[in-house]
């Protein structure tokens, strides 16, 4: 089984790259942040054309998250748990019966949270800690878990190329990175560095200043996953090659593969 994730950054200007894309990777569940659309006018005809099975919770202009699987959910949850008053369309989540076994996936656009100072930071931080209540709660369900998403947060130095660039930035900030490890420390496991330490291996390149050229990244989109499905874990993979698409993104898919 194949399960990726994708900031695409606008799915009505990506459409073809996604389509494309789902062609040659083939993953049984895409997750898909930033599609900047509203569930009534997403573009979901030629993803259904290639045997998708499409799941929104949009919003209009910006934010936006999807589930996009060759089988259908048996559920799917909208939103994160935790505040009512939150309208900001950052969480989906589907679960799968499949071979036997409950999946449970889901796509995540964590707040950005700059600039600091203003009220964004705190809504960052505070949405992390709702996301971190929820996901003990699944885990202590004991079913297969994947959270995959743009979680906006550089976990380690080495996940950056320039890190001196970023101290000033909320995607770095100490309060940022130590609720991911709390996060992760729940049970979870970073699917990429549980396959690799290597350095210089991003999923983000700003469209500025030549960053992709210069492979000036950052890594914040990230898979993490159960120890039921860490057991099943096989390989991770960037997409790496997308950047260099007409009209990219300016993030790429991060794809892993699960043993059945």
């Amino acid at each position: 089984m194949l399960i990726a994730t994708w900031n695409i950054n606008g799915i009505k200007a990506r459409i073809d790259s996604l389509c494309a894309w789902l062609e040659a990777a083939s993953p049984d569940i895409a997750c898909l942040q930033e599609i900047k659309s509203v569930d009534e006018t997403f573009p979901r005809g030629p993803i259904e054309a290639l045997g998708y099975h499409v799941e929104t919770h949009g919003q209009k202009g910006f934010n936006g998250v999807a589930l996009l699987s060759k089988v259908a959910p048996a559920s799917v949850m909208r939103g994160l748990p935790g505040d009512e008053s939150d309208e900001q369309s950052r969480y989906i989540e589907g679960l799968w019966e499949i071979g036997g076994r409950r999946l449970r996936v889901a796509s995540i656009y964590l707040p950005n949270g700059n600039p600091l100072g203003t009220e964004k930071f705190p809504y960052k931080l505070g949405w992390m800690e709702r996301l971190i209540a929820h996901a003990g709660w699944r885990l202590a369900e004991e079913d297969d878990l994947v959270l995959a998403g743009d979680y906006n947060v550089i976990p380690m130095p080495v996940d950056v190329a320039r890190p001196q660039a970023w101290l000033g930035d909320a995607l770095f900030q100490p309060e940022s990175r130590s609720a991911f490890r709390r996060l992760v420390n729940l049970g979870l496991t970073d699917a990429l560095r549980a396959t690799t330490d290597a350095e210089k291996t991003y999923t983000f390149w700003d469209y500025q200043a030549g960053a992709w050229q210069k492979n000036d990244g950052i890594r914040i989109d990230h898979l993490l996953v159960s120890p039921e499905v860490q057991d099943r874990l096989v390989s991770v993979g960037i997409e790496k090659h997308v950047r260099g698409w007409e009209k990219p993104s300016d993030h790429v898919p991060v794809m892993i593969q699960l043993a059945a």
